[in-house]
């Protein structure tokens, strides 16, 4: 009965501790403190949703993802790259607006929308969640649904330490410079995922 949750956990654990887009705008907004319970609720539930899709309806998907993904690589590269101009004028302006632990400065839903574009427009979510988790599963006949209760339970785990957990890091991030910093770093995590998109939907296009 373990062995399916444990191997269950570390896939899913594996999968999504890279830093990428999404764990940047977690961590921002645990040091920030803005909407950290809804954020983290969103990104584990979102992950358990594509998790129990892949592992439940993986044989009827096969076909459907490879065009979906498709679509989604532009819409997901556009969103990250117009982020990450985001991210680099928050770098260049600074400003006392960027204080760890500020409060709720910005509102709900467009943090809200920000979070949820930032789970479903990446393409990787639905090859690398549903479909490898989905496979992976598949080699635990009947117990399924232990494996993809044990990769849900590592997206609950990762990003409710990421967003909670970034408040240590606070004192360090009471430096203005520090959030330039950061944002600049976001900055050139989107531009180089969302170029990596492209590299690839174009690659895919040649062939």
């Amino acid at each position: 009965m373990f062995v399916p949750i444990i191997s269950g956990f570390a896939l899913g654990f594996s999968l999504i501790m890279a830093i990428g887009a999404q764990n940047a705008f977690v961590l921002r907004q645990g040091l920030k403190r803005e909407y950290v319970f809804a954020v983290a609720m969103i990104c584990a539930t979102s992950d358990t949703i594509l998790i129990l899709t892949g592992v439940f309806g993986l044989s009827s998907l096969k076909a459907v993802l490879p065009p979906v993904a498709a679509i989604m690589t532009w819409g997901g590269a556009a969103f990250l790259f117009f982020y990450g101009v985001k991210s680099f004028v928050s770098s260049w302006r600074g400003g006392g607006s960027l204080t760890a632990g500020a409060g709720h400065g910005a509102r709900l839903w467009p943090v809200v929308a920000t979070c949820l574009a930032m789970t479903w427009l990446n393409p990787h979510v639905y090859l690398d969640t549903v479909l490898l988790v989905g496979s992976t599963a598949s080699r635990f006949p009947g117990q399924e649904g232990l494996f993809g209760l044990g990769a849900s339970m590592a997206s609950f785990t990762f990003f409710f330490s990421l967003a909670y957990g970034a408040r240590f890091l606070a004192p360090l991030f009471a430096s203005p410079t520090a959030w330039r910093v950061l944002d600049a770093v976001i900055g050139v995590i989107m531009w180089t995922i969302a170029a990596g998109l492209v590299r690839g939907a174009l690659s895919s296009a040649a062939t």
